[in-house]
């Protein structure tokens, strides 16, 4: 498939993860890529497979609007449209409630919904030229609740009903406005969870499929949100979840 050729993605938190899973996506499928994190090493090493005149690497920090509006600057410099902004950089604090200091819970927000908002305002005059797109990385923790990660669980239930509103307004522009929830997913974000082995059983039990995801089975999701084979979706939020919400969580 070649369905972004021509067209200009931004993808956030691409150094790692669904991101740079996706940002392969979209530049095997044509498009031109900005690749966005707060580490440039990371970022190169996910870049140095890319062709370099569709690639641009960029180093910022979503929860600051200087840095997202340089972010844009520098992608309209250099490929002179958006089509598609793929929101997906976050972070997630792992603590009890007690343990979850002001500085978690605020860092978690500026990041994971803050960097929503300031990337999607800051991006939509050029999405509104080309009647564009914005796919969130939600969660499922967004729509349900999980042990010991309380600022995580808000900042995504934020990023839910955040993009079913923004879908609501947008809309009168042509731009359409998706998220994908996946479950636990192979990233750096997940390594020390994915080393328990009781707790991966636990999940696989709970699962229809019996399985977690890798970032690369969030990508095929996330560039058919992105597409017009998605024409007339918007406001959705996708379940990637091997079957987790079905059953609302509960084991068999």
């Amino acid at each position: 498939m070649n369905r972004f050729s021509g067209k200009t993605v931004i993808v956030t938190g691409s150094s790692s993860g669904i991101g740079a899973a996706c940002a392969r996506r979209f530049a095997q499928e044509g498009a031109n890529v900005t690749l966005v994190a707060r580490t440039r090493e990371k970022l190169e090493a996910v870049a140095a497979d890319f062709d370099p005149s569709r690639t641009l690497v960029c180093v910022a920090d979503v929860s600051s609007r200087d840095d997202v509006a340089r972010m844009v600057e520098k992608t309209i410099a250099k490929f002179a449209g958006i089509d598609v902004l793929h929101s997906n950089a976050g972070i997630a604090v792992m603590k009890s409630f007690e343990d979850t200091t002001p500085e978690d819970w605020r860092q978690t927000m500026a990041i994971d919904i803050d960097g929503l908002f300031h990337c999607a305002q800051l991006a939509l005059p050029h999405l509104k030229a080309s009647k564009g797109c914005i796919v969130h990385t939600a969660s499922v923790s967004g729509t349900g609740g999980d042990w010991n990660m309380t600022a995580y669980n808000a900042a995504k239930g934020a990023v839910v009903n955040f993009t079913r509103a923004l879908a609501l307004d947008l809309g009168k522009f042509g731009i359409r406005v998706n998220a994908v929830a996946p479950a636990l997913t192979e990233s750096e974000l997940t390594r020390d969870m994915l080393d328990e082995e009781a707790l991966i059983a636990k999940f696989h039990e709970r699962s229809a499929l019996g399985k977690h995801a890798r970032a690369e089975d969030i990508a095929g999701p996330v560039a058919f949100l992105a597409s017009e084979d998605a024409a007339l979706m918007t406001g959705a939020i996708l379940a990637v979840d091997a079957g987790i919400s079905a059953s609302n969580g509960q084991p068999a």
